[in-house]
């Protein structure tokens, strides 16, 4: 049985289990704003910080995290997170005043940063030949997990009040964590059992295939120092900033534009048009990660980017002409989730590919502060919306900013990350080189 549990494709089983139980703590979220402030009157551009926090605390402080995990491998620090992201929400469920929100926030988002950065580690790891696969089905979980929970959440909240379901859904997902992080494992020796490495995603097609063998792992300092880095983490800035806006402010978008309420009919089924939403952008936010990161292992990292964020910025911006059409609501939103939510897949492979295998937590966690730095920008799209008087201006900006970011990709960092992994060739052979002759020499000796 432990031999089975520690098989590469139970690791990632488990490590997804894991995910989609610190998935309501960011997606979730949306569905408490109202609750919270109809109770306390705290205003919801005030309740929304919390959200700000949390977001900044999961991602800002993962680098730390990631070097832990890097040393002490991903259980004691699942472990941890798990009785974190439990207190964070019991502690809402109690919390009597906006500093007590914005603690449980804090709280929650530590403990959600070592589940992320430890599973989504583990998933670059173990799987350095299907990384946009392995890293997209484990950010599957954190996109979909909420799906199975929004209408039980959402019951909860209408029979028995935020509160207690703060409290009920913190314990549960919290002791979940806590167990199945105990079986988590790193890969035994420097390399897994099967390693048939796609080539480098968005590389010419002479470009030997297996990189994890013949690049140079590169340490955080390092990756610090590399422009393709800050070419990858403006992008992971500007198209992070859309979604988690939308993930953010989407109830109260339906709201403000009339059709949160309103009956919808697709699929065979009938449901208000916010509740109906959030169920279907929660299964395409997860579905979006393994299938866009499977694309990008055939056709290349950038070139999967240039499409997906293309496609998001066509949503959003349609968004703006139909959003007061509940069907449309329903189903733009759904595509605009669909477009943003492979982020979460083709940054960490493309950090992967480029950085090596090494010091892959720490470095995508270095990579990953970028969606911290694009949750800033979340209270701002508040204030432009009390400022406008609607939701169109930041909607459209939103689309300009992941049209630009496709630009990007394609024509900025697909060249320069060729001309650095074929850099990164060369240091490997150069540091093979001199290992071979030092052992030589020490033969002679």
């Amino acid at each position: 049985m432990l031999t089975i549990l520690r098989a590469r494709w139970s690791q990632l089983i488990l490590g997804i289990v894991c995910m989609v139980m610190i998935a309501n703590l960011q997606y979730g979220w949306t569905m408490f704003v109202l609750p919270i402030d109809q109770a306390n009157h705290w205003g919801r551009a005030a309740i929304q910080v919390a959200f700000t926090v949390f977001v900044i605390c999961e991602t800002w402080l993962l680098p730390i995290e990631g070097y832990v995990i890097d040393k002490i491998g991903p259980r004691l620090t699942v472990a941890v997170g798990g009785v974190l992201i439990g207190a964070s929400w019991v502690l809402n469920g109690f919390a009597a005043s906006l500093t007590v929100l914005y603690i449980a926030a804090a709280i929650g988002g530590i403990g959600a940063g070592l589940v992320y950065g430890a599973t989504v580690g583990n998933a670059l790891k173990w799987f350095p030949d299907r990384r946009g696969l392995a890293a997209g089905l484990t950010a599957a979980g954190f996109g979909a997990g909420a799906a199975i929970t929004v209408i039980p959440i959402s019951s909860m909240i209408a029979s028995q009040g935020y509160q207690a379901t703060f409290i009920t859904f913190g314990v549960i997902q919290g002791l979940v964590v806590m167990f199945v992080g105990l079986v988590l494992a790193t890969p035994p020796g420097s390399k897994p059992d099967h390693t048939t490495a796609m080539s480098p995603s968005g590389m010419s097609a002479t470009l030997p295939s297996r990189l994890h063998d013949i690049t140079h792992d590169f340490t955080p300092s390092e990756v610090a120092r590399q422009p393709v880095f800050w070419v990858m983490y403006l992008m992971f800035v500007m198209v992070g900033a859309g979604g988690l806006i939308a993930t953010a402010q989407l109830s109260v978008m339906a709201a403000d534009f009339g059709v949160g309420k309103t009956p919808v009919t697709l699929f065979f089924m009938t449901m208000p048009a916010l509740t109906f939403a959030l169920s279907i952008d929660r299964v395409l936010n997860g579905l979006t990660r393994p299938f866009f990161g499977w694309v990008s292992d055939q056709i290349g990292r950038e070139n999967t980017m240039f499409i997906a964020f293309m496609l998001e910025g066509v949503g959003i911006y349609a968004l703006t002409q139909y959003a007061r059409d509940p069907v449309m609501f329903v189903i733009l939103s759904g595509m605009v989730f669909f477009a943003w939510g492979e982020i979460y897949s083709l940054f960490p492979a493309t950090c992967g590919d480029t950085f090596g295998r090494k010091f892959a937590t720490t470095n995508y966690g270095m990579l990953y502060t970028a969606k911290g730095t694009a949750a800033l920008l979340v209270p701002f799209g508040s204030v432009l919306r009390e400022m406008t008087g609607d939701w169109l201006g930041v909607l459209y900006i939103s689309a300009v900013v992941n049209i630009v970011a496709a630009l990007l990709a394609m024509f900025v960092l697909k060249p320069l990350r060729r001309a650095f992994i074929r850099r990164s060739m060369d240091l490997k052979a150069k540091e093979r080189i001199s290992a071979a002759e030092a052992r030589m020499a020490a033969q002679a000796i």
